[in-house]
């Protein structure tokens, strides 16, 4: 910052993945402090294709703590967000007092300007929330270098979030303490670990679990059982929505296009006499896809088909390059659908991801050297 020499300010950029849920959480034991009533496992997305970045930056000169999202600056008296904040310099200044001679003291007390995008539609049911929270804590983590286990304080930003904290596979475990202390992300597979899995997230709008349930759900990751894995999924992305369809007044996070990927997978699925494809649907319309490698251009080409999009030359297919194939008659017979124009906007083709990562290229950061958001945020 402007008339600051380096050792009174410090910038820091990073970035997060979106995870989606195949064994979801349903609801909270605890408001507060955000403790689930059930553990979850979650598919941790490539950041190649859905990532939210955030820059922190600290200096002796910002009068008050800021934040801007998505271009626009919010409410940084947020509870959740305190919570965060609050919680990674408690950290920050215990290791200090530790007797940490490598952390500067002085910057404990500076306020902090944050800046945070995501890549992705926010608000559409696509754990905008997890990644950003994720994101936050990850960042302010590098900045006050603090260390350890940081998923309990994403929690408290946003559930979800302490699954972000992971790359690969991960479990939120529901944890028993009053205190929270215990409720904490575990990954059960790192990204690596089944490289065939693919991921598609249909887009059309850009806006409680038996303990059991789990243990199968990871079983079948370990062994890298798609058909366990498929079936699982759906069903609990199916209990979860009746469940939600059965509350007064009842949650309707489906639309009608959702009910047609639905019955497109399963028609797809029935058609070859195995699960080759699996859906689930977080708390919004668009349909998350699950399947192998192999089967991702006939699927994308059904889901054109069926689904067909706007003729004005957009991209249909964005994120990792899926290759064009035909169509069979027979298959299409099968399906028996009508198509339906427009249904889906786009498709985001991806795969599972590692977790936050340093942007090391200071050009990347999205604050500039007045502490405040670049034009281009």
């Amino acid at each position: 910052m402007p008339g600051n020499s380096m050792d009174k300010s410090k910038i820091v950029t990073c970035t997060a993945p979106v995870n989606i849920a195949v064994i979801k959480y349903w609801g909270k034991r605890n408001e507060e402090l955000i403790l689930p009533i059930n553990s979850s496992l979650s598919v941790t997305l490539h950041q190649d294709q859905l990532k939210t970045t955030t820059t922190v930056a600290t200096s002796s000169s910002f009068q008050e703590d800021r934040i801007w999202l998505n271009g626009k600056e919010e409410d940084i008296t947020h509870p959740r967000l305190q919570s965060c904040l609050r919680e990674i310099r408690r950290l920050a200044r215990k290791r200090r007092n530790d007797g940490d001679a490598a952390l500067d003291s002085m910057g404990l007390s500076h306020k902090v300007h944050i800046c945070s995008v995501n890549d992705f539609p926010t608000a559409a049911g696509l754990a905008s929330s997890a990644a950003g929270f994720a994101c936050l804590v990850y960042t302010l983590s590098r900045v006050f270098d603090v260390e350890g286990e940081l998923s309990g304080i994403a929690r408290q930003g946003s559930g979800s979030a302490c699954r972000s904290m992971y790359g690969g596979f991960v479990q939120w475990i529901m944890g028993q303490r009053d205190d929270g202390k215990d409720s904490l992300a575990q990954q059960v597979a790192p990204e690596t670990h089944w490289p065939e899995l693919r991921v598609l997230v249909l887009v059309h709008r850009a806006q409680s679990v038996v303990p059991g349930r789990m243990v199968e759900m990871i079983e079948a990751v370990q062994r890298k059982d798609f058909a366990a894995f498929a079936e699982l999924t759906m069903k609990d992305s199916n209990q979860f929505h009746a469940t939600c369809l059965d509350t007064y007044p009842p949650i309707f996070y489906l639309s009608s296009v959702s009910q047609r990927v639905i019955s497109l997978v399963h028609r797809y699925n029935r058609h070859y006499g195995e699960t080759r494809v699996a859906y689930t649907f977080d708390a919004g319309p668009n349909a998350v896809i699950y399947m192998l490698q192999q089967h991702v251009p006939e699927f994308v080409q059904a889901v054109q088909h069926f689904f067909p999009p706007e003729s004005n030359g957009g991209q249909f297919v964005k994120g990792l390059p899926v290759k064009h194939v035909a169509l069979s008659e027979e298959l299409r017979q099968s399906i028996g659908q009508e198509p339906l124009p427009k249904g889906i906007s786009y498709v985001i083709s991806t795969k599972v991801g590692p977790g936050p990562c340093v942007v090391e290229d200071p050009t990347q950061h999205l604050l500039g050297s007045d502490g405040l958001p670049k034009e281009t945020v």
